[in-house]
């Protein structure tokens, strides 16, 4: 049996319900906003489609509809009912009421740069929201994102993320830290006392002993002495507190140790480092995510940006 539902449209529904509680011609035209000889159009089409009749004139008192007419006309309410809420605005996102999860893919050095920030400003604002900070997975990173198991990604930009929106967070500039107390003391460091001391390097793939540090001295034709590296950039403030080792590192994430480190200017130019967020191009609409985002972005933002 053939599918008779292309033979119709809702313009097609609403003017037989216009018909149906008016029983006039004129008054459902003008309900409707168009003239009566386009709404005798559509009664055309509808008296086709359903092979009735529907409304039979009646000298003086306007249309009576058939009892095909009276059997549809008690269907239709609900139908338009769905269908309106189904083509209405996005449902609104209330932060104070929701209590979504939202989950975010990031290595501890973006997560400790945030999350301190992020927390207590979704307390705020919604306290009954929960959020899920996971480590990314670059093999299974964009799938995730396509299954709606992780809303956003933090961290630095990939060439392989295209058809992902990406916008940068905040860019950052490289700060050389070392314990309280150091003995080297605590002016600031020089070229030949960076090179000569012992570093640690954070290599998140796990094991490297060379990085944009490195890169920025062989320009210089200089070499420092990398003697440990850690995967965790977490790892690396406990060490040095415990060590006379040097580390370089984004300033937003050092700051958040200031207490038990020095801090210095890097006495060479090392450059910057972005800091992404990445979401699937599906939820730019979404009223939950848009809320959640503009919350990162006004986090990432703040006066530590």
């Amino acid at each position: 049996m053939p599918d008779r539902l292309s033979e119709i449209d809702i313009g097609l529904l609403t003017a037989f319900e216009a018909l149906f509680q008016e029983c006039n011609v004129s008054r459902a035209a003008d309900r409707l906003g168009i003239t009566q000889p386009a709404l005798s159009g559509r009664l055309t089409r509808l008296r086709t489609v359903f092979g009735d009749q529907l409304f039979v004139p009646i000298a003086g008192r306007g249309m009576a509809p058939t009892p095909r007419a009276n059997e549809l006309g008690a269907t239709l309410p609900r139908l338009l009912g769905q269908l309106r809420e189904f083509i209405g605005p996005s449902p609104a996102f209330d932060p104070a009421e929701s209590d979504r999860e939202f989950v975010v893919a990031a290595y501890d050095n973006p997560a400790i740069m945030l999350g301190p920030d992020i927390v207590p400003a979704l307390k705020r604002a919604a306290p009954h929201v929960r959020v899920t900070f996971v480590l990314p997975d670059p093999e299974t990173i964009t799938q995730a994102l396509d299954r709606g198991d992780i809303d956003m990604v933090i961290g630095l930009p990939r060439s392989e993320d295209e058809g992902l929106i990406g916008r940068t967070l905040f860019t950052d500039d490289f700060v050389t830290a070392q314990r309280r107390g150091h003995p080297r003391g605590d002016h600031p460091v020089t070229l030949d006392e960076f090179c000569a001391a012992e570093h640690v390097l954070v290599s998140t793939s796990g094991g490297g002993y060379e990085g944009a540090v490195d890169r920025a001295l062989d320009k210089l034709g200089r070499t420092r002495h990398v003697s440990l590296s850690v995967q965790s950039y977490a790892l690396a403030p406990v060490i040095l507190e415990s060590s006379d080792h040097l580390c370089t590192l984004p300033g937003r994430f050092l700051r958040r140790f200031e207490t038990m480190l020095d801090l210095f200017a890097p006495p060479l130019d090392v450059g910057t480092v972005e800091l992404y967020a990445l979401w699937h191009p599906r939820m730019r609409d979404d009223p939950a995510h848009r809320w959640f985002r503009n919350l990162v972005f006004e986090v990432a933002w703040g006066p530590q940006a």
